[in-house]
C-alpha cells in the first residue's frame, strides 16, 4: 500500500528526547502525525523538523483526547490504515511494518501484546478482556486499525478508555481482530502515567466503564500471532 495512505499517530507530552527518532523511523512506513498534548518543551518543533504533521493542543488534555485528535487528522488526510505508536521509544518502529502487513492481509484491528506489564490494574483489565474477547493486552499503545473501524464508531474515545474503546467496539461488532507479540524497550525518561496509585485508579475506572459499555456483547475469539524478534 502507498505510504501516503497510512498514518502513524504518535501522542506526545514532553518527549523531546525521543520524538525526532520516533518520527523519522515511523516516516518510513507512513505519514507520522504527532499530537503534541500541551508540551512545555520543544516536542512540537522537533517533530516538525523530523517530518511529522503536528497537531498541537493548547494544554494537556490527556492520552485519549490526543489519540482522538490524531485519528481525526488521519481521516482528514484520507488514511486507510492508522497505526498508533508511543513517543517514548518503548515501541520499536520497525514493528510498524508487521502491523501494517496484518491489516493488508485482512485484519481490521491489530493489537500489540507487550512482553511485560507494570501495574496490577493492567493485569486485571487484561484478564477481563482475555476472558470476554480473547484480547490479551488491551492497554498496549501499539495498535493498527483499518479506517472503516474508526468511521463505524465515529470517534476514537468518548469516556477516557486509555485507548481501549475503539478496540473493544471492533471486537464486539464482529470486525476481524488479530494480535502480535513484541518486546517492550526501555522508555527514555519518566513515565507520564502518574504514580502507582493514580495510574491503577485510572485503569480501574476505564475497565469499569468499558464493562458497562460492552454489557451483553458476545464473547469472540481473537487470533494471536507469535513473538516478533
Amino acid at each position: 500500500m502507498d505510504r501516503s495512505r497510512i498514518a502513524i499517530v504518535i501522542p506526545a507530552l514532553n518527549e523531546s528526547a525521543t520524538i525526532a527518532l520516533v518520527v523519522e523511523a515511523a516516516g518510513r512506513y507512513g505519514v507520522p502525525i504527532v499530537v503534541d498534548d500541551g508540551s512545555d518543551d520543544d516536542t512540537a518543533e522537533l517533530a516538525v523538523q523530523a517530518g511529522a504533521v503536528v497537531v498541537s493542543h493548547p494544554q494537556n488534555y490527556g492520552y485519549d483526547v490526543a489519540l482522538d485528535s490524531g485519528f481525526k487528522k488521519a481521516a482528514e488526510l484520507g488514511s486507510e490504515i492508522i497505526v498508533t505508536v508511543d513517543a517514548d521509544g518503548q515501541h520499536d518502529p520497525s514493528l510498524i511494518r508487521k502491523f501494517i502487513d496484518a491489516i493488508v492481509a485482512g485484519a481490521d484491528v491489530v493489537i500489540g501484546i507487550r512482553s511485560r506489564r507494570q501495574r496490577f490494574a493492567e493485569h486485571l483489565f487484561a484478564w477481563y478482556t482475555r476472558f470476554r474477547f480473547g484480547i490479551s493486552d488491551p492497554l498496549c499503545g501499539m495498535k493498527a486499525y483499518r479506517e472503516t473501524v474508526y468511521h463505524a464508531l465515529g470517534h476514537f474515545d468518548s469516556f477516557g478508555s486509555i485507548g481501549t474503546e475503539l478496540m473493544i467496539f471492533a471486537a464486539k461488532s464482529g470486525f476481524k481482530c488479530e494480535q502480535l507479540h513484541f518486546r517492550v524497550q526501555e522508555r527514555a525518561g519518566k513515565s507520564r502515567f502518574g504514580s502507582i496509585i493514580s495510574s491503577n485508579m485510572k485503569i480501574f475506572r476505564a475497565m469499569l466503564l468499558s464493562v458497562r459499555c460492552i454489557k451483553g456483547a458476545a464473547q469472540r475469539s481473537v487470533k494471536i500471532h507469535g513473538i516478533i524478534k
